[in-house]
């Protein structure tokens, strides 16, 4: 009996948790944002291997609506998709898309999931295979997270604090304990951490003798 499907988010965050803007000033101005395009001067070559790296061991792609539409503008519409592995993948893989309101999606190999999410998602990771990634969809990826659907995730957390922006752990949220799996860090301070949702956290309780 083959493997199941495992379902990766994949984001790259500052270091004060913030997902929005990676990809440049105009990518997402949403409540004000000004800063964005922080990624671009510290995401270095080996960040980027293991980027391509990730994207080409994906068996099929997960979006929720914002992150789809920005992808769909930026790499559907890629020249010579062949020629990039990270085009290569997102337009010949099929793609699921999370979304009430988007039942025609135009990319091709692009499937709407039908409006009940969970029992949809649950299904695609019954299939055999190897990776459902979730890239971005910062709102998809905090619902994944709190309907425990999450099977690994990988921050690429960039050294800069940005100090505004939509941050990928809401204020309120599930407590989430993690494991370990990977670290490492690139020659321009980006750090990979690879973890391993486990449950929920274990807390210290305090004794007449301190913590325990």
């Amino acid at each position: 009996m083959g493997t199941i499907m495992k379902l990766t988010t994949f984001t790259i965050v500052t270091l004060d948790g913030v997902m929005q803007g990676l990809g440049g000033p105009d990518e997402d101005r949403r409540g004000g944002f000004e800063r964005g395009g922080w990624s671009a001067p510290l995401v270095d070559t080996e960040a980027m291997s293991y980027l391509v790296q990730v994207y080409q061991r994906a068996d099929a792609f997960l979006f929720g609506r914002r992150t789809y539409d920005i992808f769909a503008g930026y790499w559907g519409a890629f020249e010579n998709p062949e020629v990039n592995p990270i085009a290569s993948a997102l337009n010949t893989r099929p793609k699921y898309l999370a979304s009430k309101t988007v039942t025609d999606p135009q990319w091709k190999n692009t499937t709407a999931l039908s409006a009940d999410t969970a029992t949809a998602i649950g299904e695609l990771k019954a299939r055999p295979g190897g990776e459902l990634q979730v890239h971005g969809s910062g709102e998809l990826c905090r619902w994944l997270l709190a309907n425990d659907l999450v099977d690994e995730m990988i921050l690429l957390i960039v050294p800069v604090v940005v100090g505004q922006g939509t941050r990928l752990f809401p204020d309120t949220g599930p407590d989430i304990a993690l494991e370990l799996a990977e670290s490492r860090a690139t020659p321009k301070g980006v750090t990979i951490q690879r973890y391993l949702p486990t449950g929920r956290p274990k807390y210290a309780t305090a004794t007449a003798d301190g913590i325990e």
